[in-house]
């Protein structure tokens, strides 16, 4: 079964109005900063023998703001992106406008790197070179690398704060709701959840959901296993 379909209607409609580079990276980068970062404060916590009303709080705090800086930064990272994207729009227009010359050699120069050459280069340059709009995206993609598709800012800074607040609050649900054994419980369910996350990213990329799932696993249990030894060093 193919992922998309490929009749003229549909591969006009998808090509015309792609929907963005995604929310995948956005989405994984913070489930797996949340869970990491509220179970290295519950693990180092711990470890230093402090109360669970002294985990609570400090994870709590931790899911907010820091699920709150991620998103910010977030927003201000992919932001900036796309304020470099413009202005190099901008630097390619006055580009053309000034010295069309060197810009259609660049432009036959990108066209020959992907393999053309002779009449059909000089009737592709010819064709991109007689569209302004057409002729700066390509400039943009061809001589910097940049994708077609602008990012979200908005998109990436929601995303990243929603999967940073519902796997870091993960952590904190044994303390939140007086069990006992809170502790082994925490570790249990944040461990299950570096698993998930892992497994479920195996979706979007050829490794096996194991492998991807083991790594996950393996970067946030080393994360909380430092933190917890740096907490047994300051025990009570």
């Amino acid at each position: 079964m193919f992922e998309h379909g490929h009749t003229p209607r549909e591969i006009a409609k998808r090509i015309g109005a792609p929907d963005g580079r995604g929310i995948l990276k956005d989405a994984v980068y913070g489930a797996i900063d949340g869970a990491v970062t509220t179970f290295a404060i519950v693990a180092g916590v711990a470890g230093a023998g402090l109360s669970p009303f002294v985990i609570v709080a400090l994870g709590l705090a931790n899911v907010l703001a820091d699920g709150f800086s991620m998103a910010a930064a977030n927003y201000s990272g992919t932001k900036a992106e796309l304020d470099n994207k413009r202005r190099l729009q901008d630097v390619e227009a006055r580009h053309i406008q000034e010295y069309p010359e060197g810009e259609r050699l660049e432009v036959r120069e990108i066209f020959s790197k992907k393999g053309l050459s002779g009449t059909l280069l000089d009737e592709a340059s010819d064709a991109i070179t007689q569209n302004h709009e057409n002729w700066i995206a390509f400039m943009l993609e061809g001589e910097y690398g940049l994708a077609g598709v602008d990012p979200h800012p908005e998109r990436a800074a929601a995303t990243t704060l929603l999967a940073f607040l519902a796997a870091g609050i993960i952590p904190l649900l044994p303390f939140l709701l007086g069990l006992r054994e809170a502790f082994t419980i925490s570790v249990v369910m944040t461990m299950v959840t570096f698993v998930a996350i892992g497994a479920l990213k195996s979706f979007w990329s050829l490794t096996p959901w194991w492998r991807s799932a083991g790594e996950t696993l393996f970067i946030g249990g080393l994360a909380a296993a430092i933190a917890y030894f740096v907490g047994t060093i300051f025990q009570i």
